[in-house]
């Protein structure tokens, strides 16, 4: 068959994503500082519409921890999330900085944290993913659930296959 010698075969490629599952009390000091502020900050969520609240935290290099939270409006998709509402505030306040991790905490419409953690959206992970590649090195993700905290590595470990250049 002519021409088909340019294409390769059809095959599966296996994406694995590093998560470890971890306890509160399994945390550094730092952690869990992080993913108490990002727990804290679910109180801070306008979410009358979802009634799902976010919170989230970021450690920046110069030690600065900047929450954010989700905050909705009648005019969906006026509003943002937590992630994105703490990556952007702290670039604009600290444009110097670097991010070095991110903890993220939910309430369900229950008002109780759910056990398993909740992942960023996908614009969140973009978001987040320009961030982790301003700071030139991996930025820790922690996602908090009241029965179990994951660990990732990397922003990019949630969104292995990113759109990051152009």
């Amino acid at each position: 068959m002519a021409g088909t010698a340019n294409f390769l075969m059809m095959k599966t490629i296996d994406i694995t994503v590093p998560v470890v599952a971890m306890g509160y009390d399994e945390l550094d000091e730092a952690q869990r500082a992080l993913v108490d502020k990002a727990r804290e900050y679910t109180g801070h969520a306008y979410a009358p519409y979802s009634r799902f609240s976010v919170g989230a935290a970021i450690r920046l290099d110069n030690g600065v921890i900047v929450p954010g939270a989700n905050q909705e409006n009648a005019a969906y998709p006026s509003g943002t999330c937590a992630e994105r509402s703490a990556c952007y505030w702290a670039h604009a306040r600290y444009p110097e900085a670097r991010f070095e991790s991110i903890a993220i905490a939910s309430l369900g419409t229950d008002g109780r944290e759910p056990e398993v953690p909740t992942a960023p959206c996908g614009a969140c992970r973009q978001a987040l993913l320009e961030y982790e590649k301003l700071a030139g090195h991996d930025v820790e993700v922690l996602l908090a659930g009241a029965g179990v905290i994951y660990r990732l590595p990397s922003v990019r470990s949630l969104l292995p296959l990113a759109f990051s250049e152009f």
